[in-house]
């Protein structure tokens, strides 16, 4: 679907669907589809060649006719599901009925549905004769206008352009951000010697996609770690107030996310923000404010406390800046800073620009830009490939006839990037339209809505959810959304620029594609049209009289975000609904809430999602919705699912939380599956037992993840999942979780090895076999079998060098999660090869882990041969404190460490401080951290069982020297420590636990806080 081709591309293939010999059409119906179906071919080509041509520069009276026809292509649509639906319509069941009962409701069910499915065939040739009358009209008229043709776009790439990821790895890396950053750092700073101080707000102001929050959030992430608490919080246009200030006190301190604090006021919120604040030296980014008032509101939270606490509010609008005490202009980059941001989105840097690059016409584009970043990565992503003609033909068009007409160049560039899309691609961005300025858009759901609507296309040999994710990735590419990454480091979230907001919602209400109803009353209701798709956002809801008049009747997509559902339920009249998604709602007696009871009615739905909101159960009448595809649970209150689910046979994608229960059966006859995740702990052993074979039908499935007990059903059980998985052969993601997991409990062992009898999917790139314990690595996990694989949590009971070599080569790995008992594993590595990729590692179970010189090789610093040891406490270590000699050394010599985990950011491990100081094993002072380059956080428990507190203390200090001599450490920064002490009963004992947090490019950080358990 599109601004012009309406639901043109989906008729067709629906049409070919009725040709089929299980419909029965009458005699000569079947030609007759036929013929409509190759009128419909044509008719698709002329509306492919109008689509070409920008919305603006179309004749009016083409317009017209295309209102028309989208509005006639959906009225078509509409009827030929309405037959679908009647003639392949669920057959309902009554458990609760008796024997007999049951046998002649379901003879009498089966005669009605002879004589309903007969009428639907008969008023089907009435809807096909009225279809060709109306692509007859449509012939005729197409004849009186005259369209230039368009050549046709090469096909966009379906990859995420690497060249754009590296340009957002990192913020403080931004090209001409180090100006603007440093100066407004000096801003900000303390005046002469008072480092404490008054509270200090400072406004960042200029134009939209100038660079703001870029800026803000590069001084942010600077900063923060010098302050007790912090925050950065969007505000945006349409933000409720009390949103916002929810958000501060969460970002604050998770406490906050308590359903408790949703139902307080502007004034108790400004309060409790208060009260917080008033003792704490805080930093808050208040970005995107757009009004005084809004303003005032949330200013009135930031106490006075004097100790230098500090505030940014960034905003377009000058009197808002005027209200903090400085104000910081934001200047447009320089030229040679636009030319540098330029040729590193074309080329991945200036320097790689090639010889025949069009040097005057990138000088006229870099001009039209106006030193925009926002508009010359947009700019530069429409012309990823392209050929010098056409970079000549985008220069020409900056100076035709239609300059003039146009408000803003960066709005008009966006225009441009727009019409540059392939026409799936501008549907698929006009959808996310839905959604409320500033939204964090999750990938998955968004593609799952894209596939309910029909606006995926089916390619051979890929599945849908995957053609979505080129889709995706083509948008991101083309720089009209923002990818996020996950802290995986997956972009698995998207958000859409408030100036790109703005073009695509003028885009939906000029063609009624999305109308936006929202609580300051904007998007009313159009009373001359019907309403297609509908979405409400922060808002109370209510069952007016109005829902019954607007045309609901039509509506095919109702998208309610963050709003109140208390006086809301599900109208009657919704039908037609393709796509129902209530996300983050809220209800106030939510246990007794009927809003669903009318879902069995929705017979169309392909979508229905509860993310998020305060819904505790379904309707046993969804096993009615024979047509769902997706049902996503995920962050709602449902418990358990109601039976009826186990009769939703064209289910692509069940998900839950991790303790959302399944139905006995579920897999019977759902069996295309491409994504399931829930828990099975409510299921007896045959019945898990059962459940694990029935995964082996799954043929489709990609997304695997099953949380609860596996290890009760025993060996049958556990043969039963192995050989599932073997059928498996489309897998990606992989989780077997059981968060009751104990290791050194002899009913957590397993009685299959799996070592010896499981086959993993090549394919795989997320593997957590939490639930599992091996006693050594299996086979199948080696860098030859698994070279997609990204995530990884383990449980190996022995693992040697061998073991390590084989994960160490992993090519992709990037987050790794071992728990093992092994007393001691050690490798040397030399050169490159070992984790290049890994991002972050957690070390489970108690292992600590240094990284040393060969000793061998200490005399030659660069023979770089690295020994990397793990150890669990239990015995000799393999490794010992560093002598004053060797640290000496070590310091006089300047040469670079050979780097070992070139990216790894984040590592977790455990100190065992009585083991390593008390028996003599030696300390912290070797831990070798400087071999990893890339370190920025280090989070380490420092286990003080049975140990003085002396060694407590020096096992801290030699922590805080580590950080501290780590080449990324913040130079200038102050060290702070604060004692986390958790007082426990273990076999009669009281014993101390701390947990050490280091941040090497700011300070070590030790929590206070006391807990008694």
């Amino acid at each position: 679907m599109d601004l012009v081709m309406g639901a043109m591309g989906n008729i067709a293939p629906k049409l070919l669907q009725l040709l089929r010999d299980e419909y029965k059409l009458q005699k000569g119906l079947k030609e007759k589809v036929q013929s409509v179906s190759d009128e419909l071919v044509h008719v698709n080509a002329l509306l492919r060649k109008v689509a070409e041509v920008p919305w603006d520069q179309l004749d009016e009276q083409v317009k017209i006719w295309l209102d028309q026809l989208r509005e006639k292509s959906y009225e078509m649509e509409d009827i030929l599901d309405t037959f679908l639906v009647r003639v392949e319509g669920p057959v309902p069941s009554d458990k609760k009925d008796g024997k007999l009962k049951r046998k002649l409701k379901k003879k009498m069910d089966s005669l009605f549905s002879l004589f309903s499915k007969a009428k639907a065939r008969h008023d089907i040739a009435g809807a096909i004769e009225d279809i060709m009358k109306q692509l007859k009209e449509v012939d005729e008229r197409r004849a009186r206008y005259k369209l230039n043709d368009v050549v046709a776009k090469a096909a966009a790439t379906s990859r995420i352009d690497p060249r754009l990821v590296a340009m957002n790895i990192e913020v403080n890396k931004l090209i001409g951000i180090e100006k603007s950053s440093g100066e407004l750092s000096n801003m900000l700073s303390p005046v002469g010697n008072d480092s404490t101080g008054k509270i200090k707000i400072v406004s960042v102001v200029g134009v939209g996609g100038l660079g703001k929050t870029t800026l803000a959030q590069a001084v942010y992430d600077k900063l923060n770690p010098t302050f007790d608490c912090k925050a950065f919080v969007p505000v945006g246009r349409d933000r409720d107030v009390k949103i916002v200030l929810r958000d501060i006190l969460t970002d604050l301190d998770e406490k906050y996310m308590d359903v408790k604090y949703n139902i307080l006021d502007e004034r108790k919120l400004i309060k409790e923000l208060q009260n917080f604040l008033r003792s704490n030296r805080y930093f808050i980014v208040i970005d995107d404010v757009w009004s005084t008032e809004t303003w005032n509101i949330i200013r009135t939270a930031f106490v006075e406390n004097d100790s230098g606490s500090r505030v940014i509010v960034t905003t377009r609008k000058r009197e808002v800046a005027s209200m903090a005490e400085e104000v910081y202009y934001l200047q447009p980059l320089s030229d040679d800073d636009s030319k540098m941001l330029l040729y590193t989105r074309l080329y991945g840097g200036e320097d790689k620009c090639p010889l025949n690059h069009p040097a005057e016409a990138s000088e006229k584009i870099l001009k039209k830009c106006g030193g925009v970043p926002l508009a010359v990565i947009t700019i530069a992503s429409m012309l990823v490939g392209k050929s010098t003609e056409d970079w000549s033909d985008m220069c020409k068009s900056f100076y035709g006839g239609n300059e003039g007409q146009q408000i803003h160049d960066t709005e008009w560039i966006l225009s441009l990037s727009y019409y540059d899309l392939p026409l799936h691609l501008r549907t698929c961005l006009l959808y996310l339209s839905v959604y409320p300025e500033d939204y964090l858009i999750e990938k998955g759901p968004l593609i799952w809505k894209w596939i309910a609507e029909g606006f995926v296309e089916m390619k051979t040999g890929t599945s849908l959810f995957q053609r979505g994710e080129e889709y995706f990735n083509q948008l991101i590419n083309s720089s009209l959304i923002q990818a996020v990454e996950s802290y995986e480091g997956v972009i698995d979230r998207c958000r859409v620029h408030d100036m790109v907001l703005d073009l695509i919602r003028e885009m939906s209400k000029k063609v009624n594609f999305v109308i936006i109803s929202n609580d300051d009353g904007e998007g009313t209701l159009p009373r001359n049209k019907q309403v297609r798709r509908l979405a409400h956002h922060n808002r109370p809801m209510k069952q007016t009289q109005e829902d019954d008049d607007m045309g609901m009747a039509k509506v095919r997509s109702l998208v309610v975000l963050e709003c109140k559902l208390d006086n809301w339920f599900l109208h009657p009249s919704f039908k037609l609904l393709r796509v129902l998604a209530l996300e983050r709602c809220s209800t106030a007696s939510a246990e007794d809430w009927q809003g669903l009871r009318h879902l069995g009615n929705l017979l169309h739905l392909r979508y229905l999602g509860l993310r998020y909101s305060n819904i505790f159960e379904l309707p046993e009448e969804i096993g009615k919705l024979k047509f769902l595809q997706i049902l996503d649970l995920e962050g709602s209150r449902v418990q358990l699912l109601p039976s009826g689910v186990c009769q939703l046979t064209q289910l692509l994608c069940l998900r839950g939380d991790d303790n959302m229960r399944a139905p006995d059966g579920l897999l019977k006859k759902v069996t295309s599956l491409e994504q399931l995740r829930l828990n099975i702990d409510n299921l007896d052993d045959e019945s898990k037992r059962q459940f694990m074979k029935d995964l082996g039908n799954l043929s489709q499935v990609r997304v695997l993840s099953i949380y609860g007990e596996l290890r009760g059903g025993g060996m049958v059980l556990q043969s039963e999942l192995v050989q599932s998985l073997d059928n498996l052969h489309k897998l990606q993601h992989l989780r077997l979780v059981d968060y009751n997991f104990d290791g050194e409990d002899d009913t957590c062992k397993w009685r299959v090895e799996w070592e010896d009898t499981v086959v993993l999917p090549r394919g795989l790139q997320v593997l957590n076999l939490n639930a599992v314990p091996f006693r050594r690595l299996p086979s199948c996990i080696s860098p030859a079998h698994l070279q997609n694989l990204y995530m990884l949590w383990l449980r190996v009971e022995a693992i040697d060098e061998a073991g390590l070599r084989a994960l160490g080569g992993l090519p992709e790995l990037q987050n790794l999660y071992i728990a093992s008992t092994a007393t001691v594993a050690s490798i040397n590595i030399s050169g490159e090869g070992f984790f290049q990729k890994l991002r972050s590692c957690s070390l489970i179970d108690g292992w600590m882990v240094q990284l040393a010189l060969n000793k061998e090789e200490e005399e030659d610093s660069k023979a770089g041969v690295v020994s990397v040891s793990f150890w669990n406490g239990n015995g000799a270590a393999p490794f010992g404190s560093r002598t004053k000699q060797q640290a000496g050394c070590r310091r006089s010599v300047e040469a670079v460490p050979p780097p070992v985990m070139p990216n790894l950011q984040y590592l977790f491990f455990e100190v065992p401080v009585r083991a390593l100081y008390m028996d003599g094993n030696g300390g912290c002072d070797n831990l070798g951290l400087e071999f990893l380059p890339s370190l920025a956080n280090v989070d380490v428990i420092v286990n003080c069982m049975g140990a003085t507190a002396d060694d407590v203390d020096k096992a801290e200090a030699d922590l805080r020297n580590a950080a501290q001599l780590h080449p990324n450490k913040w130079v200038g920064g102050e060290l702070c420590l604060y004692n986390f002490k958790v007082a426990f009963i273990s076999t009669g004992q009281t014993g101390l636990y701390r947990l050490a947090v280091a941040y090497l490019n700011g300070s070590v950080v030790y929590f206070d806080s006391t807990v008694q358990l």
